[in-house]
């Protein structure tokens, strides 16, 4: 059962058993959960053909966790091989989300998520009042102001995440300021650090719905590729997903459509003329960009973006 429906009855789906298990199989495709448990949240109606993943459902949930995919995209210069955003499976009900992480790349993911500032230029990186934290025998990850959280888990039951230091020109701000925001947090939280710009509560539901949707992503990858995730800032910001020698990327496409990626949310208006151009996903102004064929070793990702 789902979490937080616990003794709860759920609204049985409507429609053929074929339905039901189609429903099931492309919520369990896109984020891992078992396919025995999606197809008893189908029958129970807690997912349809329309939106087979589970929203969250509160904005500060969305903005929390889009604020995660803009970290963890960066800016192409780092990668995490095989998981375009560093986990592998999510388990997503509502407001409460569970990632599921790479045993190679967890403490690389949290080293990008984890606020920082590049004392020699003064750019603050991660998620601003983003805070990692020990709760119930999980690991959570929570702003200092507000009631969203992510939950972690790890292939480990007993991994104790390795964390950054300070040192070479960083200062790790959730170091030096554990239960309070830094002024510099303080100036960048209403915005999650994306700058507020047109199209941003899209934005929101697009990456959110990117960030519950892992096992498509890595399921684009074949055996010796890396994967090349980057925010590309010189227009709308888009989400870039750069795979080296990935020859499936029109299959990962597909598979985001069909999983109700951009389903249009209650408050936004549905677009009337949204663009079905190839390897371009967008949705009120907010975009995501899946493109391969070059090597991601040998060459800049962002001038594919161009």
């Amino acid at each position: 059962m789902p979490p937080g429906r616990a003794g709860r009855k759920g609204r049985r789906m409507p429609g053929t058993t074929r339905n039901r298990d189609r429903v099931a199989e492309l919520c369990s495709e896109a984020t891992g959960v078992p396919y025995r448990t999606t197809r008893a949240w189908a029958a129970e109606g807690w997912i349809t053909r329309r939106q087979p993943v589970p929203d969250a459902v509160s904005p500060e949930q969305r903005a929390f966790e889009a604020g995660m995919v803009t970290a963890l995209a960066g800016t192409g210069r780092e990668r995490f091989d095989g998981t375009p955003l560093g986990f592998t499976a999510a388990l997503p009900w509502g407001d409460d989300l569970l990632l599921r992480l790479d045993a190679h790349t967890a403490d690389q993911v949290l080293a990008r998520l984890l606020p920082r500032i590049d004392g020699r230029r003064g750019a603050l990186h991660g998620v601003p009042g983003l805070r990692l934290t020990p709760q119930g025998g999980q690991w959570v990850l929570s702003p200092l102001q507000g009631g969203a959280r992510v939950r972690l888990a790890h292939p480990c039951p007993d991994w104790q995440p390795q964390l950054p230091e300070h040192g070479d020109g960083v200062i790790q701000l959730w170091r030096r300021n554990r239960h309070r925001l830094h002024a510099v947090e303080a100036a960048n939280t209403g915005e999650q650090g994306r700058g507020g710009a047109p199209g941003s509560l899209a934005q929101d539901w697009l990456f959110s719905r990117m960030l519950r949707r892992p096992a498509i992503m890595g399921a684009g990858v074949c055996g010796h590729d890396s994967v090349s995730t980057y925010t590309y800032t010189d227009r709308s910001r888009d989400l870039c997903i750069d795979w080296c020698c990935a020859w499936r990327h029109s299959e990962v496409e597909r598979q985001l459509r069909r999983s109700g990626l951009t389903a249009p949310p209650p408050d936004l208006a549905e677009e009337e003329n949204p663009s079905r151009a190839s390897g371009l996903i967008a949705m009120g102004g907010a975009s995501v960009r899946l493109q391969g064929g070059c090597c991601g070793h040998t060459r800049d990702p962002r001038r594919g973006c161009s």
